[in-house]
């Protein structure tokens, strides 16, 4: 039976908090570990230039399982799925909060990754299932839940700080379990039940994906200290790339791929995804840098440097939650995509003028945000375009799409900047200026690529589609899509 055939859930609205509480929580979880880095580092003894694993080992799990995490979801019903990501979930925050040492750490980085692979698009099954059969209401749901991801990647520096201040750094960590907890026990009352259908799990596909994301991160991250032209770097490089190739020659032969090649062909998907991809490639870098520019150059403890960037947080709510829906409605998503992304580099490049004698409120808060004002209009209609470019029955597949290319974006990026920033100087820890330089030069490298997605998205994307193109995208999916393959 379709959405629209059935009543609405009375308790759609409570079951909506919670699945907007899950999508905060797994992208809060990407940048919560900011603030709490340098004392990591200390603790448990990273070097400067592997520092940035402790977020990769959690989005490269996390990216680079959504589509088995969509197709697991489609398989077992979506509901199953949210509560196994969040026993998932935990067991990693434990296994991270406990650590000692760094691949104990990194492990349990990457068990978070894959709960949050589980969780991420069972929840939006879930919110369709929910919401599908009134267009109205899912597109208030899907603001909300949008709002929800840039939002908990932000907020989630000032908790950091707040925690790492007054607690200490596996409390980053922590945090989840409780979390997990409550969402274990309202999920069974919250959340229609998914009924599970036939079909196999392409496991080949998953594990090449991965496999080859994992080691073209590995291969970027490494390169300052082994070189760019070192047989290392090369090797390493082409294994991850002909993984990635091996994944797409497997998905082309498969019956049943996790990802049907031919979907690439719809209007918009392609450029959408490359929004996103360049978006995160920017955005990513910016927080984790600044972060460390607050602590490491200007001297600020944990809690005052999580506060710093709080600002932002407010920001991004007020501009994806009422002002980005009503610009769209007026200009359509592309004109938003575009200039988004160059308000993004915009606030990068005014960033990469930081000063290591500089201070917040000139070096760091106006610039911060212009690229938070930047990223929250860019974000909403690009997401929503590649949602609607699919065609109805595989919205799942085009959210998974998204999804991962975000979070690979996220890896991608950060790898390469964090490779800019050491080769200019900042592995040097106690040196404000070679410090500074690096971080810069993260800045102007990051700047880069949102002008890259800026010019891309003018050539790859279609003109407006209407005055509603952006608010009815998140919808038109879910209208006539069965609920279950809306699945990742």
């Amino acid at each position: 039976m379709s959405p629209s055939q059935t009543a609405p859930n009375p308790r759609r609205w409570k079951a909506l908090a919670l699945i907007a509480a899950a999508q905060f929580m797994v992208i809060m979880d990407t940048s919560i570990i900011g603030v709490a880095l340098p004392e990591m580092q200390s603790d448990l003894g990273f070097s400067q230039e592997n520092l940035s694993w402790v977020f990769n080992a959690y989005v490269v799990a996390f990216g680079g399982l959504l589509l088995l995490g969509g197709r697991l979801s489609d398989l077992f019903g979506a509901k199953r799925l949210f509560s196994a990501g969040w026993l998932v979930l935990a067991a990693g925050s434990l296994a991270a909060g406990l650590a000692d040492e760094v691949w104990v750490e990194l492990t349990g980085r990457a068990v978070q990754g894959v709960g949050a692979a589980l969780i991420a698009p069972s929840a939006l099954t879930l919110l369709m299932m929910l919401f599908g059969g009134n267009p109205k209401e899912l597109t208030k749901a899907f603001a909300l839940y949008g709002a929800a991801a840039p939002a908990g990647g932000t907020a989630g520096v000032f908790l950091g700080g707040v925690i790492t201040e007054y607690a200490s750094w596996p409390w980053v960590f922590y945090i989840n379990i409780p979390v997990a907890v409550i969402a274990l026990v309202a999920t069974p009352r919250l959340m229609p039940a998914t009924p599970a259908r036939p079909g196999s799990v392409d496991w080949l596909g998953a594990a090449t994906v991965t496999a080859g994301l994992g080691t073209t991160v590995f291969a970027i991250v490494r390169a300052p200290e082994v070189g760019w032209g070192s047989a290392e770097t090369l090797l390493v490089l082409a294994a991850g790339l002909l993984l990635v190739g091996l994944f797409v020659a497997i998905q082309a032969r498969r019956r049943e791929p996790l990802m049907r090649l031919g979907i690439w062909k719809a209007p918009n998907l392609a450029g959408a995804n490359v929004a996103q991809f360049l978006m995160a490639a920017a955005w990513i870098p910016m927080w984790f840098f600044l972060n460390l520019y607050l602590q490491q150059v200007l001297g600020l403890g944990a809690f005052a440097s999580g506060s710093a960037l709080l600002p932002m947080t407010v920001a991004i709510m007020v501009m994806m939650i009422t002002v980005a829906p009503r610009l769209i409605a007026r200009f359509g998503p592309k004109p938003l995509v575009v200039s988004g992304l160059a308000l993004l580099a915009a606030g990068m490049l005014w960033l990469s003028f930081v000063r290591a004698d500089g201070s917040f409120w000139v070096d760091v808060l106006p610039a911060s945000l212009v690229a938070a004002t930047g990223m929250s209009l860019a974000f909403i209609p690009s997401l929503g375009t590649a949602l609607s470019s699919a065609r109805p029955e595989e919205g799942g597949l085009a959210s998974g799409i998204v999804n991962t290319s975000y979070q690979v974006g996220s890896a991608l990026g950060l790898a390469a900047m964090t490779a800019l920033a050491t080769s200019q100087g900042a592995d040097e820890l106690g040196n404000a200026a070679a410090l500074t330089d690096g971080f810069s030069a993260a800045f102007l490298g990051a700047a880069g690529i949102a002008v890259a997605g800026a010019l891309l998205a003018v050539v790859t994307l279609r003109g407006n589609r209407g005055a509603d193109a952006g608010a009815q995208d998140a919808s038109e999916p879910a209208g006539s899509a069965e609920p279950t393959r809306q699945g990742v």
